[in-house]
């Protein structure tokens, strides 16, 4: 009947039609402008054979429809909103095309189906779903709501309470769940998947199912009163708000746009929809949110290209037990990877052995894993005082006492152990890996490799190379980071490698700001308030100020210009009165133990007392407006030179270091993206206002240039 580059239809036995999206040359069905125009001829061929007794709706890949395709967004949202709406209702008259044809329509989702490919089902009349299909609208994750009718046609097929769920937390929803609340109407095997459509179809012209009934549902008003409304919505839009916070906007927006379309029919809810949808894909946190999807993308496809000329590897094993120890051993075996854990000390391997069961025991709590499977894998963690299988080992990673003279001890030791060919990694966080490098016989097999605590949590690993690291070396690493769930990052050797040279200048233009008589428990929140997970001094305590200490003269060595301490700091202070943060209970904040056992903070008049050591001229008030500038502008400066540098390949891999790292807030898309946000002109001109302060202020040759140019980090 018709055949396409992304969709063809199909006419079978008994005059049912089969239009099967099957993208050519690629692995996914998406959602483009080829997809949707190809729709329309498709859907126009289908209002010509008003004679056939059904639609079977279907994929040739193993997904259903991935979505929209994203990568057309950021050439798209630059338009009006009108345009952007027009978009938005060009789709919809396609999909309601479909909807409005005189026989009934099923749709047969067989894998993934999000975003528009689940708005796609939601047209049909019916839905049938493989068992390992899932289904969900995952747009509020981009800062923007479903434009395709998700907010019209779901509500009215499962519920308002149920539909503001799905929507507002972006769910991928399994066949059982899907079932439970209506939104598909029949879970079967997979092969079973096409024939269980085709028999929905005959029943529904045989009288079994009243599939016009069905139709007119999803068409009508929702069928609840002022009443029902004001409860369900208002209800909803108050947790909601609690729940995603002021700086994520598109949950509680998807909420109002259900609710404002709740008394219309189908067409005009569809128009409310479309200019809630365009309205957000006008905003700064839609335009970070999508520009962090595509990156998450270009990270991956990175990582693919980096790992070529990788080694296989089969065993690897960790130097150092304890947290560290134990949670690289953890993540290690629990994706497929045997370790054995190396210590001098019993103590510390059982305290390695402890966390790795501790985190296991937690995936038992919460039914990711069996107590069969979580054994298993505690079982390919292999405690040992000694070296005697270090001969199989394909990978060790280090990650003992952070001293060089210590750690150059034990990686020499190791490549003695090791075959020949044995990649050697440093979980170093601040020691050069050049200079760690000189204690090796071989320093191509030798790189660093930077995890983030707590490693079960923390997505980000730096891969740290050094002059002489090989090629291999860098794709192998790679290649164990991604096993191991993690997202790497390669990155230049240099002091603080990427994201604790980025930190600390932003810890220095903080200390600058205390030593001038700020408020450390304001500056948290203003901070907070402006996405941080947590504050500048919070985040002190929680990485520990000892180690703050420790790694502070490293970076001011490799760059005195900028990150010299000139004078006493708070974090002097703290070290000296032995405040060392969370780990010993008192930092800039005193902590005791919730009734859940994290650690609760409360502000120390102590503290307070030992900054005034610093603060010589009292406490002052600082607009919430200053306090940003005087921390944000040090980090996209040092992020800049770290670009310029070639610390990095691109802005993209800089920001997701710092979001995947460090937390930086994601709705603000990274330092550079912040940058480009705000406008480096304007960048410029607040950098002239703090100059006095040093050179971390100081914009580099670079950034003067784009100013200049009118360029940003990001291009559309």
């Amino acid at each position: 009947m018709y055949s396409g580059q992304t969709v063809r239809l199909t006419l079978h036995e008994g005059g049912i039609a089969e239009l099967c999206f099957d993208r050519q040359g690629e692995s996914v069905n998406k959602f483009d402008k080829l997809t949707l125009g190809e729709l329309r001829e498709a859907a126009d061929k289908l209002v010509a054979a008003p004679e056939l007794a059904g639609l079977v709706v279907t994929s040739a890949k193993n997904v259903f429809i991935v979505g929209a395709d994203i990568t057309e967004f950021g050439k798209m949202f630059e338009g009006t909103e009108e345009e952007i709406a027009g978009w938005a209702g060009q789709a919809n008259d396609i999909f309601n095309t479909l909807e409005d044809l005189p026989f009934p329509s099923v749709c047969a989702i067989n894998g993934v189906a999000l975003g528009g490919g689940f708005e796609m089902a939601l047209v049909a009349d019916y839905r049938v779903m493989s068992e390992t299909a899932s289904v969900g609208l995952p747009e509020t994750k981009l800062g923007i709501i479903p434009g395709f009718g998700g907010t019209v046609r779901l509500p009215r097929l499962i519920g308002a309470d149920n539909a503001i769920e799905w929507v507002a937390s972006a769910s991928n929803n399994k066949p059982k769940v899907a079932l439970a609340v209506g939104a598909v109407d029949a879970v079967v095997k997979p092969e079973k998947l096409f024939d269980a459509a085709v028999r929905l179809i005959k029943q529904a012209n045989d009288g079994k199912y009243d599939w016009q009934a069905r139709r007119a549902q999803k068409k009508a008003p929702l069928k609840l009163d002022m009443i029902e409304q004001m409860m369900v919505f208002s209800t909803a839009e108050a947790f909601i708000a609690g729940k995603a916070g002021k700086h994520y906007p598109a949950p509680v927006a998807a909420v109002k746009a259900i609710q404002k379309a709740a008394s219309k029919g189908r067409d005009d809810a569809l128009k409310i929809e479309a200019a809630a949808f365009a309205k957000l894909a006008k905003t700064t946190v839609a335009d970070a949110l999508v520009g962090l999807f595509l990156n998450d993308q270009f990270l991956k496809k990175t990582a693919k290209a980096q790992m070529k000329g990788a080694v296989d590897f089969k065993q690897a094993a960790v130097l150092g037990a304890g947290i560290m120890g134990g949670g690289i051993a953890f993540q290690s075996a629990s994706k497929g990877t045997p370790i054995i854990m190396k210590d001098i000390a019993d103590k510390a391997l059982d305290l390695g052995m402890s966390e790795a069961n501790k985190l296991l025991s937690k995936q038992v709590e919460r039914k990711k894993l069996t107590p069969e499977k979580a054994g298993a894998i505690l079982s390919t963690i292999r405690p040992t005082l000694n070296y005697g299988d270090f001969g199989n080992v394909d990978i060790v990673i280090e990650a003992v006492v952070e001293n060089p003279k210590i750690k150059k001890s034990v990686l020499a030791e190791t490549e003695t152990k090791v075959k020949p060919g044995t990649i050697i990694a440093s979980n170093t966080s601040s020691i050069s890996i050049d200079e760690l490098a000189t204690a090796m016989k071989h320093p191509e097999n030798f790189l660093g490799m930077h995890f983030f605590n707590p490693v079960h949590k923390m997505p980000l690993v730096e891969v740290i190379y050094a002059e002489k690291t090989s090629k291999e070396a860098i794709a192998t690493t790679v290649a164990l980071a991604t096993k191991m769930g993690k997202t790497a990052i390669v990155v230049k050797n240099c002091p603080g490698f990427l994201v604790n040279r980025i930190l600390f200048p932003y810890f220095g233009g903080w200390e600058h700001l205390i030593n001038a008589g700020a408020d450390f428990v304001k500056v948290d929140k203003v901070m907070e308030a402006f996405g941080w997970p947590m504050g500048p001094a919070y985040l002190e305590d929680v990485v520990g100020i000892d180690t703050s200490h420790h790694i502070g003269p490293v970076l001011a060595e490799g760059y005195p210009d900028r990150m010299a301490r000139t004078q006493r700091t708070a974090i002097d202070v703290m070290f000296e009165a032995e405040r060392y943060g969370q780990k010993n209970g008192k930092g800039f904040y005193k902590y005791e133990t919730d009734p859940k056992g994290k650690p609760k903070k409360t502000a120390d008049p102590e503290a307070y007392a030992l900054l005034k050591q610093v603060q010589k001229d009292g406490q002052k008030e600082f607009a919430d407006e200053e306090i940003v500038e005087r921390l944000m502008l040090p980090m996209i400066i040092e992020a800049a030179r770290c670009l310029d540098d070639g610390i990095v390949g691109s802005a993209i891999e800089a920001d997701m270091g710092l979001i995947l790292g460090l937390g930086f807030p994601p709705f603000r898309g990274g330092a550079l993206k912040y940058c480009d946000t705000l406008g480096m002109k304007h960048v410029i001109e607040r950098c002239k206002a703090y100059a006095h302060l040093g050179k971390i202020y100081e914009p580099t040759e670079s950034m003067l240039k784009m100013a200049a140019d009118g360029k940003t980090y990001y291009v559309k």
